[in-house]
């Protein structure tokens, strides 16, 4: 064994065989992995190894893609063939309209990545699976290059090629501790010896929080035992004369596909359980845990009334195992939180399906740090301080007993809730606040009109609208009153924090005490890594001249990773988090400037408070920081409050709201009202895929400035041109919004995709902004977007059509 490589990846399943061999892939040689026992002796070993294309997300459907690929030319290798049954198609099925509408939707995002899925009826279901009834169906979703794979060849025939390419494969050597030294290098101690390392990548699967606490991180990472047994042959199976289509039911909450003469049936089963939550034997390796088909009982029902011919085959195998999951089901590919030359590729639950995909974009990531898809879908930065292995059991129990549910619009299911409450809360559920959850957080999605009141979940417009739509009138002509919870705050102090933000930002900073401005972050491919409102606190008894970074809320972890990792040494610049210590009152609307001189000392005039000023003051009692910034195109003010004053607050401004009729809103009324100024969301509508120009930012970008992050990739992007362009699509129907991922079309050809989308109820427009061809970006142009299945009539309008010269904003 080396003592020392570039990259040492721990854990020889799929997603370090993957890892070890895209590193080889992108020009690293140098990289090693070390597994404790035999490859494939975890997880991947007892997998059912299905290998579908279908994701919920363009990122998920390209990483499956590239798998695939990966996989038929491995199984094509004439020295070393991997079993790969592909293309023997799949079907997901469906028995309400609302998850029709969204196949509709899921097969209009593949498109857009060069995958075709169709959707069929239940009789095309019945012929092209002979086994199932068309009991309580409507159809499916048909998947043509589903298919399985050989597990154990797939890993050996990776780690072959990795070898072959000069990476080094250690079997039977324990990881015993990790050390990081100074220079952010590793040592991995091992049973046989240390190995010096630039980098560590977690590997481990249902191992990985071991590895974790050898760094002093946890993953929120938690395993549920998953069983599936092997039937005897089917005789309609051989008289079917083509192999069986997968087939995954949410009806009955379980799986099948072809097994030689048989079938492979795995089940969710409502009673499911957690594995390995006080620990895992160390000798669990190869290993299962004991059968217990009680608890399929009920799947196993379902099971059989779909396929019949169950019910006249013997079982010949069953296969109980661990397989692990993440809070949200996806999962965590990327740089590990707070650790520097540290990646993780953990919570694969559907590892061998994904994991050539996986183990792609992570070698991207290490090699170039970034991947060619944005991908913070699967960012191991996404959860933050809230995500423990205890939340992500009660998610990974939800999960799995929905695992082919997928998520509608809107949808925040309630395991694991609350986790992370302001003072508020409380208080703004007995108003009738609906709630939903961001990082973590409750966030006030709408204000329910009624107690019994209840949304119906779907792709199309729902009752809701109405409740939107009222409370963006009474923002618009009024006055309203929101909490926004958990939103990312740092706090930069030091003689060199404008310069350290002039390095990191493209465009101006603000420098002037008391003054605000909007900054975007570059990657150093000069794409958008970032979005940050940078807000110049004058000194005062409450502290000296510092500077607030305010930006999203699920950017916690990722943008003070980025800041810290390019603070240069000597420079004079401390961060301080404030993320969970204070949250943001909104107070928005024509009226706003009123309530808060009647709750705040001081001239709040527009001569005395402009847009986009900050001032620290009191709100009744409570010490407040205010912001006169709006994301709603109202006058507005942002009124950051320590969490311990923020109850006091809120009567403070309730009580000087009543002469005015304050009402209160939520997020949904935010997102069309923002949707109407042409203002975007990060990770939505900003990410590391395209350039600020491309984005339609050109505004913030200072490009005779002195050097900063990213600047030359920028000049020399500008100078090839634009691969695609932002647009604002107005939409032509009453009937649904557009969703994230909709193909944008031009004479029935896809020329872009959809990135955000709603009804804007000042404008009566239904709107959506769209990446596109730059070919069909011009304001007027005529196209198409995909809503339900429907190429829908769109054309092109400017950007933000509320108020467009921001008069309402500047009060």
């Amino acid at each position: 064994m080396r003592n020392q490589a570039r990259v040492v990846v721990i854990g020889g399943g799929i997603a370090g065989c993957s890892t070890l061999y895209h590193l080889t892939q992108e020009g690293w040689s140098d990289v090693m992995l070390i597994e404790r026992d035999e490859l494939t002796s975890g997880t991947t070993w007892h997998s059912a190894a299905q290998v579908t294309n279908f994701g919920m997300t363009q990122t998920m459907v390209g990483l499956k893609s590239h798998s695939i690929a990966l996989y038929k030319e491995l199984r094509d290798d004439p020295d070393y063939p991997v079993g790969y049954n592909y293309a023997d198609g799949g079907i997901r099925l469906a028995n309400t309209q609302a998850q029709m509408d969204g196949y509709r939707h899921f097969a209009s995002m593949a498109a857009g990545m060069g995958v075709e899925f169709e959707v069929i009826d239940a009789a095309e279901c019945a012929r092209r699976h002979p086994l199932i009834s068309t009991d309580n169906l409507l159809g499916g979703l048909w998947d043509p290059h589903d298919g399985h794979i050989d597990p154990a060849q797939l890993c050996q025939a990776l780690a072959r090629r990795a070898r072959l390419a000069g990476a080094e494969v250690n079997r039977h050597t324990p990881v015993t501790g990790l050390t990081q030294h100074p220079d952010h290098s590793w040592t991995v101690h091992t049973a046989k010896g240390d190995v010096r390392a630039e980098i560590v990548v977690n590997a481990g699967g249902y191992r990985c929080n071991e590895i974790g606490a050898m760094m002093g991180v946890q993953h929120p990472v938690a395993s549920m035992e998953h069983q599936y047994f092997l039937t005897e042959d089917i005789a309609a199976i051989a008289e079917a004369g083509h192999r069986m289509p997968l087939l995954r039911c949410p009806i009955s909450d379980y799986y099948c596909r072809q097994e030689k003469g048989g079938l492979l049936l795995g089940f969710y089963e409502q009673d499911c359980r957690p594995w390995g939550m006080d620990g895992i034997d160390p000798n669990f390796s190869n290993d299962l845990c004991p059968d217990d088909l009680d608890r399929i009982t009920d799947v196993l029902e379902g099971a059989f009334a779909r396929m019949p011919a169950l019910m006249e085959t013997g079982i010949r195998t069953v296969v109980n195992g661990p397989i692990t999951y993440t809070i949200d089901g996806a999962p965590l590919v990327g740089p590990v939180p707070g650790k520097r030359n540290a990646f993780c590729i953990v919570g694969l639950r559907a590892g061998l399906g994904e994991g050539g995909g996986h183990g792609w974009l992570l070698a991207q990531q290490i090699v170039h740090g970034e991947a060619q898809y944005d991908t913070w879908i699967i960012d191991p930065r996404r959860f933050t301080g809230h995500a423990t292995v205890e939340l992500t059991s009660l998610k990974a129990i939800e999960d799995y007993q929905n695992e082919f549910r997928f998520h509608f619009p809107h949808e925040h299911r309630p395991a694991g809730r609350p986790m992370k409450t302001t003072p508020l809360t409380a208080v703004l559920a007995a108003e009738g606040a609906e709630f939903g959850t961001v990082n973590g957080w409750e966030r006030v999605d709408y204000i329910r009109p009624s107690p019994d009141f209840t949304e119906t979940l779907g792709f199309r417009f729902n009752e809701v609208q109405a409740v939107v739509a009222d409370e963006v009138r009474a923002v618009a002509t009024g006055v309203g009153l929101t909490e926004v919870s958990g939103f990312n705050r740092i706090e930069l102090t030091g003689a060199d924090v404008h310069a350290f933000l002039d390095r990191m930002t493209c465009g101006a900073v603000p420098r002037r005490p008391g003054r605000v401005g909007l900054c975007y972050l570059l990657n150093q491919l000069g794409c958008l890594k970032g979005e940050a409102t940078i807000a110049n606190i004058p000194p005062s008894h409450r502290g000296g001249a510092r500077v607030w970074y305010g930006s999203a809320a699920a950017s916690e972890f990722h943008d003070m990773d980025w800041l810290r990792a390019h603070l240069r040494p000597g420079e004079d610049v401390t961060l301080q988090s404030l993320t969970n210590a204070q949250t943001i009152l909104v107070l928005a609307g024509p009226k706003a400037r009123a309530v808060l001189s009647a709750a705040a000392r001081g001239d709040w005039s527009r001569e005395a408070f402009p847009w986009l000023s900050v001032r620290e003051t009191h709100v009744g009692i409570a010490p407040a920081t205010v912001l006169g910034v709006s994301f709603s195109g109202e006058l507005a003010y942002e009124i950051h409050v320590p969490n311990e004053s923020l109850h006091a607050a809120y009567l403070a401004l309730r009580r000087a709201g009543e002469a005015h009729g304050l009402r209160l809103f939520g997020s949904r009324a935010v997102e069309s009202m923002r949707m109407e100024k042409g203002f975007l969301h990060w990770k939505a509508d900003i990410v590391t895929e395209f350039d600020p120009f491309e984005t339609g930012l050109d505004r913030f970008v200072r490009p005779e400035k002195g050097d900063f992050i990213g600047k030359t990739a920028l000049l020399e992007r500008r100078a090839r041109g634009s691969s695609r362009r932002l647009v604002t699509l107005a939409i032509e129907t009453d009937e649904a919004a557009a969703h994230p991922g909709a193909s944008v079309r031009e004479g029935g050809r896809i020329m872009g995709t959809v990135t955000s989308a709603d009804r804007g109820h000042r404008t009566g427009l239904n709107l959506a902004y769209a990446f596109v061809d730059p070919a069909c970006s011009v304001e007027g142009t005529s196209l198409t977007v995909d809503i339900l299945g429907q190429p829908v009539a769109a054309r092109i309008i400017p950007a933000g059509p509320y108020d467009p010269d921001h008069a309402r904003m500047r009060g």
